[in-house]
């Protein structure tokens, strides 16, 4: 007999969700927040400079991009388990590989193949999964959930890589993050995704008795405007965030602060980021993901400006505040935009297809950022492009708020039909 727990979207607080959640903070925490400093750790070790460390990030976070939509369309089929259990257990032997290696090609084949899997293992497919258990119109509460849950990575596992490095070294590190996911990553996600429980899988069905494919669905996304002023905004976004990240230290350091209160701000931004998602979760649980983005949206260059003012703690911490709390908002609007903005089919394809060009973008932007502090000679360009992005952003969310007021045309052969 089936439990209501198996016939109701899932909860914030059910298993599944939990399950999730827990996993999402060790994938985060073990293939993401984990990489700067093993690669600090590499560098004193091996000799091999920033340039080659960073090449590898660089050159993963664009095959996730290039991953994106293939994983988000078969998660859509019904593989949700297998993608991300999968993801998992081979990101836990590549990094039981690298913990091995000492060439800088074996080290790039590591690396790159870690990066790629972060398509199969983080937000993105998360949210697809969930969207596909809930459906993408009843997901809010449960991907809401999630972001609550991965906040919390860079704070449990930066301490805990940083401990490992100290006592054990960078190799044995490595290997206890590939035990974390071939065991704990890969064994939650096993359990908690149960496709005979995904009661949304005819999301995709077409009317009149057609059959709809992920594929199909995409090329008809492809051909509305919404779509392209959100992937504008989103790329703009991940592009701005990207080279903020990287650069925000030397930034402020040039700026006159010493390493101390550029520390102590930057530490702001986490916390910042869980209690924004945590105002939107209490205080606007209902409220049109349309309407909060574009107020979220016009906090990202307020807060970027403020850097402009005199330096002074107090106008970095602001700043660090105003964007740590945009950032994590919008971590949440990046997951819901598609089925209120755009289409409630084929979750996982649609974006995937918007998170393509964002993750690339993302790999590139610390090198463009670098490149143009080198042909300048300063920090001021950056952070006029820094600027001139999140004004990028802006317009882009703007514009696809406003198409997106008037429902697109249903013709007989929309997926919205």
């Amino acid at each position: 007999m089936t439990s209501p727990d198996e016939i109701a979207a899932p909860r914030p607080t059910s298993l599944f969700i939990t399950g999730l959640g827990i996993g999402q903070i060790c994938s985060w925490g073990s293939l993401y927040y984990s990489f700067p400093l093993i690669a600090e750790a590499m560098r004193h070790d091996l000799g091999w400079s920033k340039t080659e460390l960073y090449g590898a990030a660089t050159l993963g976070l664009a095959l996730a991009g290039l991953a994106a939509y293939p994983v988000g369309a078969a998660i859509d089929r019904g593989q949700g388990r297998l993608v991300m259990t999968a993801g998992s257990m081979l990101a836990g032997l590549l990094l039981l590989a690298w913990s091995q290696m000492s060439s800088l090609l074996a080290f790039y084949l590591c690396v790159a193949g870690i990066g790629a899997l972060q398509a199969a293992t983080l937000y993105e497919p998360a949210f697809a999964v969930v969207a596909r258990r809930a459906g993408a119109a009843n997901a809010r509460a449960g991907i809401t959930a999630l972001t609550l849950w991965g906040g919390f990575a860079s704070t449990v596992f930066i301490p805990l890589v940083q401990l490992l490095l100290d006592r054990i070294g960078w190799r044995d590190t490595l290997m206890v993050l590939g035990a974390i996911n071939l065991l704990l990553c890969a064994g939650l996600y096993g359990a908690v995704i149960r496709p005979a429980l995904d009661r949304h899988a005819g999301d995709i069905a077409g009317p009149s008795g057609t059959s709809w494919t992920p594929n199909s669905v995409v090329r008809w996304v492809l051909r509305q405007p919404v779509f392209w002023a959100l992937a504008i905004a989103f790329t703009a976004y991940s592009a701005t965030f990207s080279a903020f990240t990287f650069h925000l230290y030397p930034l402020l350091m040039e700026r006159g602060f010493n390493s101390a209160a550029v520390v102590a701000a930057m530490a702001v931004i986490g916390p910042a980021q869980v209690a924004g998602r945590l105002a939107i979760w209490i205080l606007a649980p209902k409220a049109s993901v349309r309407i909060i983005g574009c107020g979220v949206v016009l906090v990202f260059p307020v807060a970027l400006m403020a850097l402009e003012l005199p330096p002074s703690f107090t106008v970095i911490a602001a700043m660090a505040v105003l964007y740590g709390g945009a950032n994590g908002i919008m971590t949440i609007v990046r997951g819901l935009a598609v089925p209120e903005m755009l289409t409630k089919q084929a979750y996982g394809a649609v974006n995937g297809a918007l998170a393509a060009p964002a993750s690339i973008s993302r790999a590139v932007a610390p090198l463009g950022a670098a490149l143009l502090w080198a042909a300048s000679g300063s920090y001021e360009a950056v952070l006029y492009a820094l600027i001139a992005g999140t004004l990028l952003l802006a317009a882009g969310f703007w514009i696809a708020a406003g198409l997106s007021r008037h429902p697109i045309a249903r013709t007989a052969g929309s997926p919205h039909a």
